[in-house]
C-alpha cells in the first residue's frame, strides 16, 4: 500500500475536482436512516485528508479517522481545527481502537489497496468482533474489476493545469486481478517544478469475492449498490457501495 508521502499535498487539489464529498456525507446519513441506526461514534477507514471525516464531524458525529500516511493526517488535522476529531496512524490492517464505534466508513478505494483477501478478512474479522458495536454498520466501497480491467486498463492519462502535471500509466495484470499504477508528478514551486512518482496497487475484487469475504469476517447482512444510489449494481458499474451488518 502506498503511504501518499508527497501525494498527500496535492491529494485534495486532484480529488475534490472528481468527487463531491458532501454528497457522500448525505448519502451515508441517508443509510444511516435507511438503517434505522443513529450512531454517535463514527470511525473513518483510510481517512485521507479527512475529507469525509470533517464532513461528517460538522454534521455532529463524533469522528475518529485512521490513515496509514503521517503527511495525510498532518492534513486532516489543519483542516479540522475547531472540531474534535481523533486520528490515528494506522494501518486497517492492524486497527487499534480505544473502544467500539456505532459504524465504520471507509470511502474512495480503501479496501482496494489490500491485496490479500485473507488479510481483508481478518481485518475485518476483527472490526466485526472487537469493535463494532452490536447492530452497527460496515459501510464501504469498491472499485469495480470492470473499472479496474476496462476503464482504467492499460490506459494512460494526463493531467495538467497551471500548477500540476501529471501522468498516470496503468497495467492490468488479468491473472492476478491486479491494477498497476504509476503516477509521476511534476508540481510548480518558487524555483521551478518538483517531481516525484507514486505507485498505487489495487486489487479488482469483484461483488461476490467481497460478499464471500465479508461473510467470512462474519457480517450476516450485506446489501449492495450502485454508486450513491440504492440501486442494484450494474454490470457496468464503476464502484460498488457494501452496507454489512
Amino acid at each position: 500500500m502506498n503511504c501518499y508521502n508527497d501525494f498527500a499535498y496535492i491529494y485534495d487539489r486532484l480529488m475534490h475536482s472528481d468527487i463531491n464529498y458532501e454528497r457522500w456525507a448525505d448519502y451515508i446519513e441517508n443509510i444511516f436512516a435507511l438503517n434505522d441506526i443513529s450512531p454517535d461514534l463514527v470511525c473513518d477507514l483510510a481517512c485521507g485528508t479527512g475529507n469525509m471525516t470533517v464532513p461528517l464531524a460538522r454534521r455532529g458525529y463524533n469522528m475518529t479517522g485512521a490513515d496509514i500516511s503521517q503527511d495525510m493526517l498532518n492534513i486532516a488535522r489543519e483542516k479540522s481545527e475547531g472540531l474534535d476529531i481523533l486520528y490515528l496512524c494506522q494501518s486497517i490492517t492492524r486497527l487499534d481502537l480505544y473502544g467500539t464505534m456505532g459504524a465504520f466508513i471507509c470511502m474512495i478505494d480503501g479496501f482496494n489497496y489490500i491485496l490479500s483477501p485473507a488479510l481483508l478478512i481478518r481485518a475485518l474479522s476483527r472490526i466485526k468482533n472487537c469493535f463494532l458495536d452490536p447492530g452497527g454498520l460496515l459501510i464501504f466501497d469498491i472499485s469495480t474489476r470492470y473499472k479496474l480491467q476496462n476503464v482504467i486498463g492499460q490506459n494512460t492519462f494526463i493531467h495538467s493545469d497551471p500548477k500540476v502535471f501529471y501522468a498516470w500509466q496503468n497495467r492490468y495484470l488479468k491473472q492476478k486481478h491486479i491494477s498497476d499504477m504509476l503516477l509521476t508528478f511534476f508540481v510548480r514551486q518558487k524555483n521551478g517544478y518538483k517531481r516525484f512518482e507514486e505507485r498505487h496497487i489495487q486489487r479488482a475484487y469483484t461483488e461476490e469475492e467481497m460478499r464471500f469475504i465479508v461473510k467470512k469476517a462474519g457480517f450476516s447482512q450485506i446489501c449492495t449498490y450502485d454508486e450513491l444510489s440504492f440501486s442494484p449494481p450494474r454490470p457496468d458499474s464503476e464502484r460498488i457501495v457494501f452496507v454489512c451488518r
